[in-house]
């Protein structure tokens, strides 16, 4: 089978090639050039490639001088067993720096998610229900609007009084999450036409034994097996609109307001795949049973501790990390990542290995925005936990393998221009959930000492 690239992802590599082998001192053919040899065009969508280029030249330059004001911080202590407030001061405002462009970076991949407009090629039929919708929008008048979802949409469901977006619109509502979750982007999607999504999962195999000649041992252990089930809690998004605005013929409303709601939605949904109890929505990596990594048995999820309270050990801290790599099982690293917030990927880069030669973090814009630590690539998601006593800041696993996500099919709107005056209220609903699916293939860092 072929894997074909994206070829917004092959145009990100080729400049990250490019940025990253004239760092190092090793140029190659240079971004600029690529775009002037017709290579890569001006944008692509909307990737601004300029814009692009001089932020991870900005990052690696970024980087150098951290690593000197670092090394100067790490001398001062060794030396005085303290580093000078000035030190501490450059160290911290490089750090914030780096912050700020990892950000931008981010600002553009979510850019070149974005669908251009008129991305998606309507049948006859949905061209008729997007218009007859539209009206339904500015107006409120849906005569012959349920007649045309049907035809348009090959749908005969009612949902609860209101209209199904079309389909630009619900993929605009998908394609905002990526954007706005890491583990969203990271995590096993999928997208049922029910109210739950179910799987067995097989949690350990048979046991074979060795046997004297001529005799049996008898039966041996059996295969267990458990049942994962993630039900599709229903959200909802209400954005007002003032009527003046409805009257404006010049703003793509329906688009605008999918955007909008997607957003809102990958909000929540961002939030409850790392933190949510479970109650009416997802169930995040960090609030099912936690134990020590020791004791991990199915259907908890194994820690190792920072051995310190709300930090990092103050000797080795890296150690610890090493550590937590380690604990997952080798067939779950290959295409594992680290996910934390920016905060706590501002402490990690301070890191350096035993004998203090290299940084632990080296910039790796074609793996990930975050870099890479310990080889890994570090994905930021700011839904993950501030390092604090007993918090769990800190992830690494397989996430493709270790969490699911489930997407209802189809996104209902309902149009409610009574309750508030002189504004239209749009109701967006749709159902969503999400879990841990393989327990073995995510692990924690618990900032304690046990």
């Amino acid at each position: 089978m072929r894997n074909i690239m994206n070829p917004k992802l092959a145009v990100l590599a080729l400049i990250a090639l490019a940025v990253v082998s004239a760092l190092v001192g090793h140029p190659i053919v240079s971004a600029e050039s690529m775009i002037g040899l017709g290579l890569v065009p001006l944008a692509l969508g909307e990737i601004d490639v300029k814009g692009l280029t001089e932020l991870l030249e900005k990052q690696g330059r970024a980087f150098e001088e951290f690593k000197n004001a670092n090394d100067a911080r790490l001398k001062a202590i060794e030396q005085k067993g303290y580093a000078p407030a000035d030190v501490v001061e450059k160290v911290d405002k490089l750090n914030a720096e780096m912050k700020k462009i990892d950000g931008d970076l981010i600002e553009l991949a979510k850019k070149a998610h974005r669908p251009p407009a008129g991305d998606d090629k309507l049948t006859e039929e949905q061209a008729e229900y997007k218009e007859a919708l539209n009206t339904y929008l500015r107006k409120g008048i849906d005569t012959g609007l349920g007649e045309l979802q049907r035809k348009a949409m090959n749908s005969a469901s009612d949902p609860d009084g209101g209209y199904l977006v079309l389909p630009e619109m619900d993929r605009v509502i998908d394609r905002v999450a990526p954007t706005v979750s890491a583990l969203f982007r990271l995590a096993n999607v999928v997208t049922i036409g029910s109210a739950k999504w179910e799987k067995m999962v097989k949690t350990s195999g048979m046991a074979a034994r060795r046997v004297a000649d001529g005799s049996t041992g008898g039966e041996s252990t059996n295969p267990k097996y458990a049942k994962i089930a993630i039900d599709a809690h229903t959200a909802e998004a209400e954005p007002r609109v003032y009527n003046e605005t409805l009257e404006d013929a010049a703003v793509d409303l329906a688009m605008d307001l999918a955007e909008e709601a997607g957003i809102a939605f990958a909000e929540l949904g961002g939030s409850e795949f790392i933190t949510g109890a479970g109650v009416a929505g997802a169930r995040g990596i960090t609030a099912y049973s936690n134990v020590a990594n020791a004791s991990y048995a199915w259907g908890s999820v194994g820690y190792i501790v920072s051995g310190k309270s709300a930090a990092f050990a103050s000797v080795a801290p890296a150690d610890k990390i090493v550590r937590l790599q380690h604990a997952l099982k080798s067939q779950y690293r290959p295409g594992a990542a680290w996910l934390c917030n920016d905060t706590t990927l501002g402490v990690m880069r301070q890191m350096k290995d035993g004998s203090g030669s290299y940084y632990l973090w080296q910039p790796d814009p074609a793996a990930a925005f975050g870099g890479r630590f310990l080889g890994s690539p570090v994905e930021i998601d700011d839904n993950m936990p501030d390092i604090g006593a007993g918090a769990y800041a800190l992830a690494y696993g397989n996430f493709k393998r270790g969490y699911t996500i489930v997407n209802r099919a189809g996104t209902s709107l309902i149009r409610d221009n009574i309750t508030v005056k002189g504004q239209t209220l749009f109701n967006f609903r749709r159902r969503f959930g999400g879990g841990i699916t393989n327990f073995e293939a995510i692990k924690l860092m618990k900032f304690a000492t046990s």
